[in-house]
Order: structure tokens, then C-alpha cells, then sequence
């Protein structure tokens, strides 16, 4: 084992759903799509395992087994640093039940985040450090992620002070921290049922963070008050890592942005 940060990476369907990535490629579930030659579950694996701080890596999905089946993998796992742990039947649980028995801090991802870099890791990691926080959600400006690729996102959180888009890197500082997830899990299906997003989050709080009322730093101290935790807004500065593989049009500009990578390591060679 390397570094005492734990990394948690989920990778489980979506309430058993099907999705068109998956179907497309002809595979059992969207992690395994392939992603510039190799399943984007891999990409973040790399990521993740090449960057000295993280220790455990904690992938949540509904078999193992296909851990197994994936030959880079078979290192990591036959060493300890790799566990598969099943997912349950929603977001929530599956992070209540990776978290169980780890190390913390955790670090939290998505099987989806291909353009993680061990450097983006980094900036999370001493990011959540400096603002001393319970909890941490990664973002990154709208400017950012244009440079990284003019069609990288379309949507944006906007505030008064800047438009961010979310980079799906989450972080937990202890089990304490849980309790924010622990709110989600009482709550249910939100999507279903929108009334149980007001219990969590309070009216006001979602209308001004709905309406960019505010900057992000003073959306996350009412989120902070809700809590009782110390909720921070971490800025990464590369902003590929918004750019998660959920569509043919994102998948396209992940492999387009993996390419670019690729081209300017080989010229420093």
C-alpha cells in the first residue's frame, strides 16, 4: 500500500438500467465502454494508482468478478491495493458500503471521470487540505473547460462571481462526514420525489443555488450551516476533468482530448 488516501470509484448501473454507451459497445455496464482503446474504468484507475497518496482503490460494481476479467487490473488486485466491493441499489448506499471498513480520507470519483490525471488528484487533495474541509466537491470554471475543449460541456453552474461545471471528484474527511450522505439516504429517490431535495438541502438554499444567487463559496457555507460540516468548493484547474463520458457526443471529445495528451507526451519524448 502507498499513501493513506483512499480512493472510492463507482462504477455500478444506474438502478439496473441499460445504457446506450453500454449497448452500443456490447457490454454488460458503461465503465467497461471502450475509451481511446482501453475501458474507461481503466483510465481511472490509472490515474488513481499512479499518484503516491492514494493507497486503497475501492471500485463499487454490481459483479466483481469483471475486475478480474480486466488483465491491467490483476496486479493491482492480486497486491491488495485493488478491492471490488458490490454496489447496492442506489448512489448513496453504494458509498455507504465502499466506505465501509476504509481507510479515511476518502477520495470519491466516477467510473465515467476518464480525464482524471494523478495531478488533478493532487490539486483535489491539497485543495481539501487548505480549506480544511469535512467534505469537498471538485469544480472547475466555464473558462476552463472551454480550453480543455470547446465542446466539452453545455451546461453550467452559474454564480456572481464565475459559471462552474462539476468534475464528479468528491472528498470525505472522516466517518463523521458520512452523515451528509447518510441525509440523501433517508431521503430516497429524489429525482421521484423533489419534496425530499427541499428536506435535505432547504427551499431557500436550492433557489439561490439553482439561480447562481451568491458566489459558490457562499453556496457552500449555507450548505455548511445545513450540515453541520465544513462543505467546500475545491477549484481544479484543468478543466478536461468536467468532462465525464455520458453520451456519444462526450465520449468523442474525451477521446479527442486523450489524444491530445498522448500527441504532446510523445513530443517530450
Amino acid at each position: 500500500m502507498r499513501g493513506r488516501i483512499t480512493a472510492l470509484v463507482l462504477a455500478g448501473r444506474r438502478d439496473g438500467a441499460s445504457d446506450p454507451l453500454a449497448l452500443a459497445a456490447g457490454v454488460t455496464h458503461k465503465c467497461l465502454v471502450p475509451v481511446a482503446g482501453q475501458p474507461m474504468l481503466l483510465h481511472v484507475i490509472d490515474a488513481l494508482a499512479a499518484n503516491p497518496r492514494i493507497g486503497e482503490i475501492r471500485v463499487v460494481i454490481e459483479d466483481t468478478a469483471l475486475l478480474r476479467n480486466l488483465a491491467p487490473l490483476r496486479g493491482l488486485i492480486a497486491s491488495g491495493r485493488l478491492k471490488g466491493i458490490g454496489a447496492r441499489p442506489n448512489l448513496v448506499d453504494s458509498v455507504l458500503a465502499g466506505a465501509e471498513g476504509a481507510a479515511f480520507p476518502l477520495l470519491i470519483t466516477t467510473a465515467d471521470n476518464v480525464l482524471l490525471t494523478p495531478q488533478s488528484v493532487d490539486e483535489m487533495i491539497d485543495g481539501c487540505a487548505a480549506a480544511q474541509a469535512d467534505a469537498a466537491v471538485a469544480f472547475t470554471r466555464r473558462a476552463f473547460v472551454l480550453a480543455a475543449h470547446p465542446d466539452g460541456q453545455r451546461k453550467y453552474y452559474r454564480f456572481a462571481d464565475d459559471s462552474y461545471s462539476n468534475c464528479n471528484t468528491y472528498w470525505l474527511r472522516d466517518r463523521t462526514a458520512l452523515k451528509a450522505a447518510e441525509t440523501f439516504r433517508s431521503g430516497g429517490q429524489f429525482v421521484k420525489h423533489p419534496l425530499r431535495i427541499i428536506g435535505a438541502f432547504g427551499l431557500l438554499n436550492l433557489i439561490r443555488f439553482r439561480f447562481g444567487i451568491g458566489t459558490l463559496e457562499q453556496a457552500f457555507a449555507r450548505f455548511s450551516r445545513r450540515f453541520r460540516l465544513r462543505i467546500s468548493p475545491v477549484i481544479l484547474s484543468d478543466g478536461a476533468v468536467a468532462i465525464d463520458v455520458d453520451h456519444v457526443r462526450s465520449h468523442g471529445v474525451a477521446e479527442a482530448v486523450l489524444a491530445g495528451r498522448a500527441a504532446l507526451a510523445q513530443a517530450a519524448e
